[in-house]
């Protein structure tokens, strides 16, 4: 707060206080009174009015820079009432009063739409699983009626459960930390537990597997870490072209992470689209291409590893293939690897 600042504000105060005393100084003029007692008259009219407002600018000076600090600083500033000093001052108070107030009824609303929110991810939740069952109730018909019929509904049943899956992860995605057990994950073990889960997509577009450099333990949640590796599996069997296509999976040991990776030939990403991959709902031409990508795996994959304290990278040429790269950080791995 400037002192220009504060003296325009106080204008009309001031300009009215001069017109009173130069009309005062005219008529005591009139009376041929002593210059020497109306500059008295000045000095006592205006000293304390100059004193007055003096302190009345740091007072005011101190709360509003306080204010504007804490509104600067702040990442939550609707809990700005929450830690401000209440002012002594009227027009600070009936700022203090307004602002909590607001802050009031702010809360109100989020507390109404997280509610919303809660209800609306606990239906999810419940739908997910409830469909679960006639699913399983279609895999088992499935399996008891091999026919080329059969082969294709259960290959579009896999398509279903994977969307089914994500809808799931995505309504839990925002309370990873509400949700999640961190204990020692042998990298290895992960890797084939998921080969194993996309193997009839592996056969069916005659795609080969490399998983021998994989090795290392890290501490995740062995959960949402085989989701995440999941989806980047299924994507790139989905963008390999079926007979000639080959994925491998490897990890690799930094001096302050351990990296797994998976890496296929596949149609690769168009460098337009690269740095646009990790957006909610982007499909970019590859997606397009091939008409099944709903712009959520990669998203969610990055949404799930930011909570989980690791990172998520991509690298891509378009015609050469595709390389998704986790990244566990120092802290994360076994002091033995």
């Amino acid at each position: 707060m400037k002192m220009s600042d504060y003296l325009k504000d106080r204008s009309l105060f001031l300009l009215i206080n001069t017109l009173i005393f130069l009309v005062l100084t005219g008529i005591l003029l009139l009376f041929e009174m002593n210059m020497g007692l109306i500059l008295l008259i000045f000095i006592l009219w205006f000293f304390p009015l100059f004193s007055y407002l003096f302190m009345e600018y740091v007072k005011y000076r101190k709360f509003y820079d306080e204010f504007r600090d804490l509104v600067d600083t702040m990442d939550q500033k609707y809990l700005l009432p929450e830690v401000m000093r209440e002012p002594e001052f009227l027009e600070g108070k009936i700022l203090y009063e307004g602002l909590s107030e607001i802050s009031k009824d702010m809360h109100e609303h989020v507390k109404h739409y997280r509610d919303l929110e809660q209800d609306y991810r606990e239906y999810i939740e419940t739908w997910v699983h409830e469909i679960k069952t006639p699913m399983a109730s279609i895999g088992l018909i499935l399996d008891n009626n091999e026919s080329k019929a059969g082969k294709s509904i259960g290959s579009e049943m896999k398509k279903i459960e994977d969307y089914v899956e994500e809808v799931l992860y995505y309504a839990r995605s925002s309370n990873v930390g509400k949700d999640y057990l961190i204990r020692e994950i042998d990298l290895s073990n992960l890797v084939k537990r998921v080969i194993r889960r996309n193997a009839s997509d592996f056969i069916r577009k005659g795609i080969s597997i490399d998983m021998e450099e994989v090795s290392f333990t890290v501490f995740s949640d062995i959960k949402w870490l085989e989701y995440i590796l999941n989806q980047i599996v299924g994507n790139a069997v989905k963008y390999t072209k079926s007979g000639e296509g080959s994925i491998q999976v490897y990890t690799r040991r930094n001096p302050e992470s351990v990296v797994l990776a998976v890496k296929d030939n596949g149609i690769g990403i168009d460098e337009k689209d690269l740095g646009r991959v990790f957006d909610k709902g982007f499909t970019g031409e590859t997606g397009r291409a091939f008409g099944r990508s709903t712009g959520m795996g990669l998203y969610l994959c990055r949404k799930l590893t930011e909570q989980l304290g690791l990172g998520l990278n991509i690298e891509s040429e378009q015609g050469a293939g595709t390389t998704v790269q986790i990244v566990f950080p120092l802290g994360s791995l076994n002091p033995k690897d």
